[in-house]
């Protein structure tokens, strides 16, 4: 990308915003399958994401596949939008006079872009974890409980967590909005950026590594500088870095996860912390716990910014914004 090549800040976001919301309707499912996952502690209810989707569809069904894809859908648009403009502006903010950016230059542009999204993403996922979570929390319950059991106060909830406490009865369908709104009661803004320090450790890291893999990836498909991949090769080559960079940074989802979730079931760990969380997953759970998800993630990730980046480099906001001027 040559310095004199000036990127249009409103069609780069109307490009993510658009890409992100084709990506997410596509492999929601999957993104369930993978939360829930990575939420279960001991002798879980899911054996893997084949078995995860199925039970899902049967006591949910259909629509339970897609709890808490409101909100993804929501504000996926300007996380993404956020993200991939972003690392264009620095790219081109660090590009200088230079035709090409050197690899520790595009590393620097990504972690610019990672850092940047989190302002949505932070909140995003807090939120869409608690939707997706609801389903695998009342089948513990009633696993560890039995059908006709008492019912129990979960395990050692915190004062100032609103939805650590309850019984199995308060296992109804949790509503973004209701808890948007009872967390900033209680909380303020901070409660709603729990897990903001993870989730800038998940972000930066995979940021650095995807936009550096993809840009490489990507160029061997162009056979002049200034010409755009086509739009297969884009495809693919956001595709492989996806999965790639995100398979690499699944522990750090794993911690996530589990510190974004504010309700846990009968018997599992709370944490207080990134550091609390790291060592009682390695006690109780093993190494191993670090990489739940990993297929799940992969399977998400990869044709997300496989169709992010096709759209992206289509240029369906140029073409919008052209046709209105």
């Amino acid at each position: 990308m040559g310095s004199k090549k000036k990127i249009s800040v409103p069609a780069k976001l109307i490009n993510g915003g658009v890409a992100g919301l084709v990506g997410v309707s596509c492999v929601f499912p999957i993104d369930l399958a993978k939360t829930r996952l990575q939420n279960q502690q001991g002798q879980g209810v899911y054996t893997g994401m084949r078995d995860c989707l199925v039970k899902t569809l049967r006591s949910e069904g259909f629509f339970g596949m897609y709890r808490g894809a409101a909100v993804n859908l929501t504000l996926v648009t300007p996380e993404k939008a956020i993200k991939l403009a972003a690392n264009d502006f620095f790219r081109q903010l660090l590009s200088s006079d230079r035709k090409e950016l050197t690899l520790v230059r595009e590393m620097l542009a990504g972690c610019g872009a990672g850092a940047c999204q989190v302002v949505v993403t932070s909140p995003m996922e807090m939120l869409k974890i608690q939707l997706q979570d609801a389903g695998r929390l009342a089948i513990h319950q009633q696993k560890v409980l039995g059908p006709d059991g008492p019912t129990a106060p979960f395990s050692q909830p915190p004062q100032d967590r609103p939805y650590t406490t309850g019984t199995a009865s308060a296992f109804k369908r949790p509503s973004a909005t209701v808890i948007a709104r009872d967390l900033l009661k209680t909380q303020g803004l901070v409660g709603l950026y729990k897990g903001l320090g993870v989730t800038l450790l998940r972000d930066v890291p995979f940021s650095i590594i995807y936009f550096p893999l993809f840009a490489n990836i990507n160029k061997l498909g162009q056979r002049h500088s200034e010409e755009k991949a086509p739009f297969f090769h884009s495809f693919v080559s956001g595709c492989v870095a996806g999965s790639v960079a995100a398979v690499a940074v699944t522990p750090l989802d794993v911690l996530k996860t589990r510190i974004q979730t504010l309700k846990k079931g009968l018997g599992e760990d709370t944490y207080n912390g990134i550091i609390d969380c790291a060592r009682k997953i390695w006690t109780h759970e093993g190494p191993a716990a670090f990489m739940k998800g990993a297929g799940c993630r992969a399977l998400v990730i990869a044709p997300l910014f496989g169709i992010a980046q096709g759209v992206y480099f289509i240029g369906i906001g140029e073409y919008i914004l052209g046709y209105f001027h």
